[in-house]
């Protein structure tokens, strides 16, 4: 199919309620989604994210709570669902690795491969990670601790399935140099490519025995054993689009993904065991692009539920507003890099960015089409008539916005925005150099007339721009500004006194 565009999530582990690095990827994504549905259109746009529901974390926390694994799974699938809506997150399709569609499709790429000679039966003997759900050799551990949660390992004997990724390690390491975009950004590209180069790619176990857990998609070549989660979750995103016709061949009409998003600490099992997996069923086709973004940070530290640093979206949309939370996570820090999470920051942006550039702008615009125009629009085609220097660059500057795309910017959400808040402050400068309030009194009318209607075109450019950062905001601003009278509101992002707390 051409012309479409279908992104993902990845499928977020239900072990533990989500917290803003969830909501981070998640709204990148949502707002990707409605970038590109305005480009292509509703029906060529598909969204899909989910709910990672097997495992032995997922066991032992239903354990914990006195509930079934599939019960603990349906209650906590429901917290991110929840969670979405209160977010306004667009999604097309939630899956959920319990379901039928999806446990199908994981059954009969074990039943491909297994057939195939790349899963085979051997024994492991080695260090194993419980909360990680990792196998690791003895050269990758120092202090039998897990490199990657720190926490002490299990040494574990048994036999399982392993997928044969060695036989696939130079056909990957070629098609990452090949195709430049497949991997992004650079630093994390670069990453992948040291790690395919500097080391050889040991077997990977995509098996548990039942005896040792239960909760997981029984190998349909040996029912003894349930499929390892993370060979499970990764094929959500071929099972919510597609299946296997009868010759083993992959339909779809939205695959390839033209975007996965992650974050950088599931890199590895994206970049190298989702491509090969793919390469091995036979050569389906690979996602055009993996995106690892950073992690947003407190006090430095990663967030994460053992530290108990964690924060809840739905925290700070009550406390700041929906769009708001959105435009900071966007804004504050490029995509692909970590930054640091706090209050004291969205303040800074709230009442720099939005209270005294975008609100203030249009607050004063729409008082003085009030003042001046008794709320009526001048009538006006501005681009057809000659303006002072600085007008001519205004309306340069709101020609040339729509041609930053976000795919063109390396899905740099920040260096987007900025281009949007360059157009609003070069605005806002031309309101104090043209001193609108002594035309008036100087009965210039034309000159008056031909800067409100600059003022409302950069205003309309701007709400279509920022729509798919802050619906919302973007539908209200439309709203206010009107076609040919305004409706004016209290002004959209009164500021914050820094002197009280933000309840």
């Amino acid at each position: 199919m051409r012309n479409k565009f279908y992104i993902t999530t990845p499928l977020y582990y239900v072990n533990a309620s989500p917290h803003i690095g969830h909501s981070y990827t998640t709204i990148a994504a949502d707002t990707l989604s409605r970038y590109m549905r305005h480009v292509l259109g509703d029906k060529n746009v598909w969204f899909l994210t989910g709910s990672d529901e097997h495992g032995q974390k997922i066991q032992r926390a239903a354990d914990e709570a006195k509930l079934s694994p599939q019960d603990f799974a349906d209650k906590m699938s429901l917290q991110f669902k929840e969670l979405w809506k209160e977010l306004d997150i667009s999604y097309n399709d939630f899956i959920r690795t319990t379901e039928i569609r999806h446990i199908k499709t994981v059954q009969k790429v074990l039943d491909i491969l297994h057939k195939k000679g790349d899963i085979y039966e051997g024994k492991y003997e080695g260090l194993y990670c419980t909360p990680c759900e990792t196998f690791w050799l003895e050269s990758q551990v120092s202090d039998n601790l897990c490199p990657d949660c720190k926490r002490k390992l299990e040494r574990i004997s048994e036999n399982n399935y392993f997928l044969n990724l060695e036989k696939h390690q130079a056909w990957l390491l070629q098609y990452i140099k090949d195709n430049p975009s497949f991997i992004k950004p650079e630093s994390r590209r670069n990453e992948v490519l040291s790690f395919l180069l500097l080391n050889k790619l040991e077997p990977l176990c995509i098996s548990r025995p039942k005896e040792r857990l239960s909760w997981g998609i029984p190998l349909p070549f040996s029912p003894d054993y349930v499929t390892y989660v993370w060979f499970d979750a990764l094929i959500n995103y071929i099972s919510a689009v597609g299946s296997f016709d009868e010759d083993n061949k992959y339909i779809s009409k939205w695959w390839p993904a033209d975007l996965h998003l992650i974050g950088k600490d599931i890199l590895r099992q994206h970049a190298v065991y989702w491509p090969i997996i793919l390469h091995a069923l036979g050569g389906i086709e690979q996602p055009k692009t993996i995106f690892a973004h950073g992690w947003w940070l407190i006090n430095s530290d990663k967030m994460s539920k053992s530290r108990g640093n964690v924060v809840s979206p739905l925290d700070m949309v009550n406390k700041f507003g929906l769009d708001v939370y959105r435009y900071f996570i966007l804004r504050d820090v490029p995509f692909g890099l970590d930054g640091n999470f706090s209050e004291e920051a969205i303040i800074k942006r709230f009442n720099g960015d939005l209270a005294n550039d975008l609100g203030n702008l249009i607050y004063r615009t729409l008082t003085m089409i009030e003042k001046y125009y008794t709320g009526n629009v001048p009538e006006l085609d501005i681009f057809n008539i000659k303006l002072d220097n600085s007008g001519e660059k205004i309306k340069q500057a709101i020609n040339d916005l729509g041609i930053y795309p976000l795919l063109n910017l390396n899905f740099d959400f920040s260096l987007a925005l900025e281009k949007i808040w360059e157009l609003i402050n070069m605005a806002n400068k031309y309101v104090e150099e043209t001193k609108p309030w002594n035309l008036a009194k100087e009965n210039r009318i034309e000159e008056l007339k031909s800067f409100i209607r600059l003022l409302v075109e950069v205003i309309r450019k701007v709400a279509g721009e920022i729509y798919p950062f802050m619906p919302e905001t973007s539908k209200s601003i439309i709203q206010q500004i009107g076609e040919d009278k305004i409706k004016k509101g209290k002004p959209l992002f009164p500021r914050i006194d820094t002197s009280k707390p933000v309840t």
